[in-house]
């Protein structure tokens, strides 16, 4: 019966994310657009689970909260006004009441909260390539199987750019954004602020492990990529660690999202998932030259 039950609500949540409007979700993956309505278009299986929580659990869940409160003020209103009621009424408690509006809220809460703790899990939890994760099914666990990390990076957060390096092959290089105009001479099609000169490179399909920090003795900041499902805080003297594994080719972007200082708002994140091929000549290139050498070998986008 509970396997039916669950059943139902989902082929009902996906009935009803086929049925919105295409313009509402039609965006360019990666990044943000003018006027876009929803979250960004997931390429792992931690956005599918963080999309699915968001628009299967929690836009109907306050949806039904914004209709109640709307038809309890409409009775307030028709019931209780001055007109209705010449008389006002002298009650100062209702003990049932207050424990309603009370426990209500509690057990909403409980019930958001019993599914948000697995897509938590799974955004701090290290694949191993034996445990499964939620992916596009909030109420269905175990369900996706993820292969262990095969590349891991090293992420830290500077005043006010990115340090990027490869653990495993002790390679590394800054990331800085671009001005304008050194986005119109090199990047030009890229988007204003979120352009940078030397990109995360990872290759599609494979299971990064992203180590995350900040240099000693500077600030907080926030790695976080949208379309990957990912947000930890890279913080000095400390080695958070989480993970994604894209499943399809392009160039994603992200910001620091911890209020860092001045240049806060110029630390944006590039992450260019590419082939398992272009990936090997790309670090191939880098381990025997410079950055600029390196980024060369990849495709136009």
């Amino acid at each position: 019966m509970t396997g039916q039950f669950f059943r139902s609500i989902r082929a009902a949540i996906g009935a009803t994310l086929a049925l919105a409007p295409a313009a509402a979700f039609a965006q360019e993956i990666g990044r943000p657009e003018p006027g876009q309505l929803g979250l960004q278009q997931s390429v792992t299986t931690l956005m599918d689970s963080i999309r699915t929580f968001h628009d299967g659990v929690l836009m109907w869940t306050i949806t039904l909260i914004t209709l109640l409160v709307m038809v309890l003020l409409l009775i307030v209103m028709v019931r209780f006004n001055a007109k209705a009621n010449p008389t006002p009424s002298k009650t100062t408690h209702n003990t049932l009441i207050e424990v309603v509006w009370t426990v209500i809220p509690i057990l909403i809460l409980v019930i958001i909260a019993i599914p948000s703790f697995g897509v938590l899990t799974d955004q701090l939890t290290m694949p191993d390539g034996q445990r499964k994760y939620l992916g596009n099914n909030i109420f269905s666990f175990g369900e996706v199987d993820v292969p262990a990390p095969a590349l891991t990076v090293k992420a830290t957060g500077e005043q006010w750019y990115w340090n990027y390096e490869y653990v495993d092959q002790g390679l590394s290089f800054d990331s800085n954004m671009l001005n304008e105009e050194e986005r119109a001479a090199t990047k030009p099609g890229e988007p204003r602020l979120l352009a940078v000169n030397n990109e995360l490179v990872v290759p599609v399909d494979t299971t990064v492990r992203m180590q995350i920090t900040a240099s000693p003795g500077g600030v907080i900041h926030a790695f976080a990529v949208p379309s990957f499902g990912i947000k930890i805080d890279a913080v000095p003297g400390k080695l958070n660690e989480t993970w994604f594994n894209a499943r399809k080719t392009g160039l994603y972007y992200g910001q620091c999202s911890e209020l860092c200082g001045q240049d806060h708002a110029f630390m944006p994140i590039a992450v260019r998932v590419v082939t398992q091929d272009e990936y090997a000549l790309w670090i191939k290139t880098l381990a025997e030259g410079f950055v600029d050498d390196a980024n060369a070998t990849l495709p136009t986008l």
